[in-house]
């Protein structure tokens, strides 16, 4: 039986994700995460021995080390919202040495952040935790807004402060996501000939996903095609939120899919759901992480909790949790951090 702590986080819900089997897509079909991933996934491939080694570096640090998942600390929340609104509730972050910390004694494979945060403490700690650059990022000070990723660095830059990898975002179908692609693609090609593993956030942006006030940013549809295109681009791990429901495609009468979509690969629970999206990245030889979301407060844990079940349930390689984390006193980011991680390392809850 899982531990109780988990069944107990999960209250009502447990029975539900726990409990349930996965008649879409058997899991004997799909890659899942194992302590051999990269022998598994990656020794046919065309990415280099760097880069493999690279990967396993990134898959055999912290509590989760050579289990095949990851536990990924991410804060790029001051450039994406702004830094008042990141770390206003807990303004030790404003020093980024307290976010390698909370990543480092939270048992994190690694540390996701921007040029400024990780480069101001490369020769400090990039031999003590795997470091992730991200290179792009949506800048929120410009009036109007726009939602859109511009490159705040170079790939060589992230290789010189010794980072073992590389992430970025693409808002596919946003006007922008053309130009994205290409530069994303690039930066990816070039961290890989360097030796670095690559990372892309695969989220969807466009106003004509929200239909009769339905908001299909993360219907399974949808973003698994984001995860199709972002494997696509040589992405070695993709991460992406979790689904929230279905039919994005024929809400927008655009694009194209099929009936056997809805009718046979996916039903309506979020296993099943998450599973479309793990099929998306090549049935599993990338793996996919999702993503923790937006503080809500009380309910993080049991929200962080609910999110890595239904992860590893799906066949997923693992979380990136940020804000959950370190909007609250160190301690409990440590604590929710490793909550998530338990999730993973507990031999009973198994692949749906």
């Amino acid at each position: 039986m899982p531990s109780k702590k988990i069944t107990d986080l999960l209250g009502d819900k447990a029975a539900y994700l726990l409990e349930h089997q996965c008649k879409t897509i058997d899991k004997s079909t799909i890659s899942l995460p194992s302590p051999d991933h990269v022998e598994k996934s990656w020794i046919t491939s065309n990415r280099s021995n760097q880069v493999l080694r690279s990967i396993q570096t990134l898959l055999g640090h912290g509590r989760l080390a050579n289990t095949g998942y990851c536990s990924i600390f991410p804060v790029d929340q001051g450039i994406e919202h702004s830094a008042g609104s990141a770390f206003a509730p807990n303004p030790i972050y404003f020093d980024p040495e307290n976010i390698v910390k909370l990543a480092m004694e939270g048992g994190c494979n690694a540390v996701a952040s921007t040029y400024g945060v990780l480069g101001i403490m490369s020769r400090k700690y990039a031999h003590r935790i795997p470091f992730v650059v991200k290179i792009n990022h949506n800048e929120f000070l410009s009036l109007p807004n726009r939602f859109d990723q511009t490159m705040f660095g170079t790939v060589k830059s992230a290789w010189n402060m010794g980072a073992v990898a590389v992430g970025a975002t693409i808002y596919w179908g946003s006007a922008e996501s053309a130009r994205q692609l290409k530069e994303v693609a690039e930066a990816f090609e070039l961290a890989h000939e360097l030796g670095m593993a690559t990372i892309l956030w695969c989220y969807t942006r466009n106003n004509g996903f929200k239909v009769d006030g339905v908001d299909y940013h993360t219907s399974a549809d949808l973003t698994g095609q984001a995860n199709h295109l972002g494997v696509t681009l040589q992405a070695d791990i993709i991460k992406q939120k979790l689904p929230t429901n279905n039919g994005g495609y024929l809400a927008t009468k655009h694009g194209k899919t099929s009936p056997l979509v809805y009718e046979k690969l996916t039903t309506d629970h979020p296993i099943d759901l998450c599973r479309y999206q793990v099929l998306n990245c090549y049935s599993g030889r990338v793996g996919l992480i999702n993503s923790g979301g937006e503080s809500k407060g009380a309910s993080d844990l049991q929200d962080s909790v609910y999110t890595a079940v239904i992860n590893k349930r799906a066949g997923g390689m693992g979380l990136i949790l940020g804000r959950k984390a370190f909007q609250r006193p160190f301690n409990e980011g440590v604590a929710l951090l490793n909550a998530t991680q338990d999730v993973y390392l507990d031999k009973d809850i198994t692949v749906a």
